[in-house]
């Protein structure tokens, strides 16, 4: 709250000198506990806050494909900071600019994701996940004076005592010969701030008190600033009310929170790559949930309300139909049912059009994101759009998986979604956009190719039976584009009649 009443719209900043700058972030790491009260530009604002969530993206993307621990992902979690410039290692006290953006982009986002318990939990784990990486790079010396920096200085222990209880320590610490903990520094911890490592059975126990050598200490920090950080972030939603007043601030929040970084998925990129007679086909096989639901309502009723047109027309786009090939589609399914010709031409084709930048403004829209069907636009009655693992009811959405004949222990995964973004743990990618999905199903079911461009002619699609094969891919719910999705602001408008 003080942070948000402290923006401005001033270009300037005071300078600093080298010793203030070493007392404001004496550290690379910190626990983020004072918000910052400079003044900085909303241009700024909006691109510290960009940069920190392609960052936390890339390491949502990484623990799903990498161990944590491993080399690979410690490389490309390193490459990432280096080029956002954001601190990767304890540096040299010159990075000041990389600590100040630090500090001021996650308290940005924290502004952005307490708005709800879904953004709250996707935002602490990624925040503890980077923290865990950036801890992990600090020497012996440097995590004892962050130690001490944060108020965890715990008590060494002295040789005399360690050699005492050698034996014991050995015994149960897991992976400590004699000479190894002779070698090792061990501190005298509170069960309290211990337990995880208490019920892993990791450490040695006596007089109340846990015997910790220095390489188990992260768990203790990573305790520490979890319960600090979930604290925050609930003190911060309080103060929303404040926050959601100023009229420059809200949108900027609003629009980071919703907000999805990865591909477009332009039509520039994929047009003329599927005829109208494969898209049957194709809803089985290689469309998500989302979209093969709405592609089935639109073969049955021959008609969508305006929700799931602009859901699925922007899919539909964004696999590389044309325009021409669009109002076709639209047009001969639509007059199937209660629209006719003259209807269609007068109350739909305009609103084809300006979805491919034909009209209006003409803006070329990109289709929906994951983040951006769950956070916008919830379905209600009579509406086939939105998310069917966030929005359906979950006696319904089993119902519609064994259906299109999902095994049980798929169904079951599924039934213990917690995030917002599909991940298929099997492939090792996670997945935060329709289109992306079709994407990769498109790549799997062609060797690893993207699907070639077709040439047939664009008419005479027959409508086929809705046999339904099973999707390959169980999903849970987490999850941003160098440029941000467009705002369809004015489009809804010309999607209106039902």
């Amino acid at each position: 709250l003080q942070f948000s009443q402290n923006i401005t719209l001033s270009l300037q900043r005071h300078a600093r000198l080298a010793g203030d700058r070493r007392e404001q972030y004496p550290h690379s790491l910190q626990f983020y506990l004072e918000p910052p009260t400079e003044s900085i530009s909303l241009v700024e604002f909006e691109s510290f806050a960009i940069d920190r969530l392609r960052l936390l993206k890339l390491i949502e993307n990484l623990g799903v494909s990498y161990v944590r621990s491993s080399d690979a992902y410690k490389v490309k979690l390193e490459a990432e900071l280096r080029k956002l410039k954001f601190p990767y290692r304890a540096l040299a006290e010159d990075d000041y600019e990389a600590r100040r953006k630090d500090h001021i982009s996650h308290f940005i986002l924290r502004l952005a994701y307490c708005q709800s318990e879904d953004l709250r939990r996707w935002f602490l784990q990624q925040e503890m996940d980077l923290f865990r990486y950036r801890f992990s790079q600090l020497t012996e010396s440097l995590m004892q004076k962050f130690l001490e920096h944060v108020n965890l200085s715990f008590e060494a222990i002295s040789e005399d005592l360690k050699n005492q209880l050698a034996n014991e320590l050995s015994v149960s610490t897991p992976g400590f010969s004699l000479p190894k903990v002779k070698e090792q520094m061990f501190y005298k911890v509170g069960l309290a701030d211990a337990v995880d490592l208490f019920r892993a059975r990791r450490v040695f126990i006596k007089d109340g008190f846990a015997f910790v050598p220095f390489k188990e200490i992260d768990v203790i920090v990573l305790n520490n600033y979890r319960t600090k950080l979930s604290k925050a972030l609930a003190l911060t939603a309080r103060s929303l009310p404040s926050i959601q007043s100023d009229e420059r601030l809200q949108p900027l929040l609003n629009h980071l929170s919703h907000s999805y970084v990865g591909p477009d998925y332009s039509v520039q990129k994929n047009t003329g790559k599927i005829s109208l007679e494969q898209i049957d086909a194709l809803s089985v096989k290689s469309f998500p949930l989302c979209m093969r639901q709405l592609h089935r309502a639109l073969r049955e009723s021959h008609h969508l309300r305006h929700g799931g047109r602009m859901q699925y027309g922007l899919f539909l786009k964004g696999i590389g139909l044309t325009l021409e090939q669009a109002l076709e589609f639209w047009k001969k399914e639509f007059i199937r049912g209660k629209v006719d010709a003259d209807k269609f031409d007068k109350g739909y084709a305009y609103s084809i059009r300006h979805n491919y930048g034909k009209e209006g403004k003409r803006t070329d829209y990109t289709p929906y994101s994951c983040m951006k069907i769950i956070m916008s636009n919830p379905p209600s009655q009579g509406d086939y759009h939105g998310c069917p693992f966030r929005h359906s009811d979950p006696e319904l959405l089993k119902q519609k998986l064994q259906s299109y004949k999902i095994p049980p222990s798929g169904i079951a995964q599924v039934r213990h979604i917690l995030l917002d973004t599909f991940i298929n743990k099997d492939i090792g990618f996670s997945l935060n956009h329709p289109n992306q999905y079709f994407t990769e199903s498109q790549k799997l079911l062609n060797g690893g190719r993207e699907p070639k461009k077709e040439f047939n002619n664009p008419g005479n699609f027959q409508q086929k039976n809705n046999s339904q094969e099973s999707i390959t891919s169980s999903s849970t719910p987490t999850s941003s584009n160098a440029k941000a999705d467009t705002e369809l602001e004015g489009l809804e408008a010309y999607f209106t009649e039902d």
